[in-house]
This record gives structure tokens, sequence and C-alpha cells, in this order.
């Protein structure tokens, strides 16, 4: 699939769609759009821009498939500005890791004349911005694509098209699975690592210069920008305080084998921590 592609506000996932599309000839033409003055001077340098409007509403007219690449609490309102801007039939889609809320009022907002298709792609980094953007930054990474009933269903497969492109593996689940599962395999790894780092901070700070291989693997996405984290948790706030409830129980749990020496108990969970560990997927 050939497409007229618009990227707007791209961050690290944005511009890496960018770059991929490019690479792989997944796009004719790509329109990049970012909402300040100094980012869209940059992009206009870049390669893989073919276009940088001054604005959210010129980016989009004309073009088939738009991604919006803004935070969690942005992708809404910027679909509200451009949708009386789009062509008759364009397909707008996301990257936002919380889907719920989104899907349904992009729908909504776009109605008959146009067509909203949440998507997550599960790739990224604790760094942010299109200067860290790869062209293989979804090359055998999950990609969300979470239709709602009503979907226009060859806008659902365009956009599936699309991810698969880009060399990502598509998984089609509603908004509300995906808010469930990445509440789970991805908020509350996020919140632990950073929960993790914010108590040893209160510790002896010499500490830190003692840290291993452990401790930095466990915590490398605290390193993440924690204004972007605070929208996706105020998002998945339901999905995540489950997820969070159902982790102190099993923390509570090994406590009180550990309390009480309950060594067999404490070497099960240790096992079956390794066993699921140890059946991940290769990412490559």
């Amino acid at each position: 699939m050939s497409v007229s592609l618009t990227i707007l506000a791209p961050g690290l996932l944005g511009g890496s769609v960018a770059k991929a599309a490019r690479t792989r000839g997944t796009a004719s033409r790509i329109v990049v759009w970012a909402r300040r003055a100094e980012s869209r001077l940059k992009l206009r340098d870049e390669p893989w821009c073919d276009a940088v409007p001054d604005t959210a509403e010129e980016a989009v007219r004309g073009a088939q498939l738009v991604v919006i690449a803004a935070p969690v609490d942005r992708i809404v309102p910027i679909t509200q500005q451009i949708a009386s801007h789009l062509a008759p039939g364009a397909i707008v889609t996301d990257v936002g890791s919380v889907k719920g809320e989104i899907a349904r009022l992009g729908h909504a907002t776009l109605g008959e004349r146009a067509h909203f298709v949440g998507s997550h792609p599960m790739a990224g980094s604790e760094k942010t911005g299109w200067e860290h953007g790869s062209s293989d930054l979804f090359l055998h990474r999950t990609c969300f694509v979470t239709p709602l009933p009503g979907s226009h269903e060859p806008a659902v497969e365009a956009v599936v098209r699309f991810w698969r492109d880009l060399g990502g593996e598509p998984v089609t689940v509603s908004p509300d699975q995906h808010d469930e599962i990445v509440a789970h395999i991805s908020h509350l790894p996020q919140v632990l690592a950073s929960a993790l780092c914010a108590f040893l901070a209160k510790k002896d700070p010499a500490w830190r210069n003692y840290a291993g291989g452990g401790l930095r693997d466990t915590t490398r996405i605290a390193a993440s920008d924690p204004q972007l984290w605070r929208t996706i948790i105020e998002q998945n706030r339901d999905e995540i305080l489950r997820a969070l409830r159902q982790y102190q129980d099993e923390l509570q749990t090994l406590h009180a084998a550990i309390s009480n020496r309950d060594w067999p108990e404490v070497t099960a969970r240790l096992e079956r921590g390794k066993a699921y560990r140890d059946q991940f997927r290769p990412l490559a």
C-alpha cells in the first residue's frame, strides 16, 4: 500500500513512522506537522519529509491516511481540529497507548465523513523526540489495531496493512481489551520501575554508584518522560489500579512467605517468574 501520508505532532513514534514509510516505500508522499515553529523548521531539512505545513488543517488536506502521534490527551482535540479539513473517506489513526475513550470519541468526531481506527505500536524507548526515531522501530513489534463494532471494515484493513508494511505484527482487539492488556504489560512495569527508583532515591545517594546490571535493566524505563506518563496513567487509571491491586496481592503473598521462612513457596514463585520470562518471544 502506497498512500499520501500525514503525520501530526511527531515524537519518537511519529518520526519512526515517517522514516519507516520512506524507507519501505509505504507512502507516495509524507507530510509532517509539528506544533512548535522551531521543530517545523528543523523538519523541513529532513529527507523523509516532503512537506511541513504551518498548520495541522493544511497538513491533512488531500491525505489518504493521517497518523496522530501526539500525547494521549491531545489526540482527540487534534482529531476535532482537523475533522472538517479531511478528504472524504480519509483514514485517521493514532499511536496512543490508551485506546478506550480515544477510539470512541475519535469515531464520533469524524462521523461519516472519514474513518477513525485507533492503533498502538508496542515500540519505543525511554527517549523522546522524532530525532531519535528509527525506520526499524516497528520490526517484529506487536501493533494493536482497535476498531469499534461500527468501524468501517476497509479502513480497519487498511490500518492493519499499513502497520504490517512498516514491519510490525498487527493484532486486532477491542479498545477496552487493549487497555486491560497494556495496563498489565506496559503501564504497570512503568509504574513499578518509577516507584522503585523513587523509593531508592530516599536512601543513601552513594548506593546508585554501586548498581549493577540488574537494577539498570529493571529500571531503564524509569528514565521516561514523567509528564508523558502522567497523561497515560490518567487516561488508563481504572485498569492500572486493578493491575496494581492484583500485583500488591502477589507482593503480599511473597512477603508472607519470606516472613514465615517458607522457602519452598519462595522458590516456587521465583521459578514461576523465570518460566514466564523465559517464554518471551524474541524481538528479532
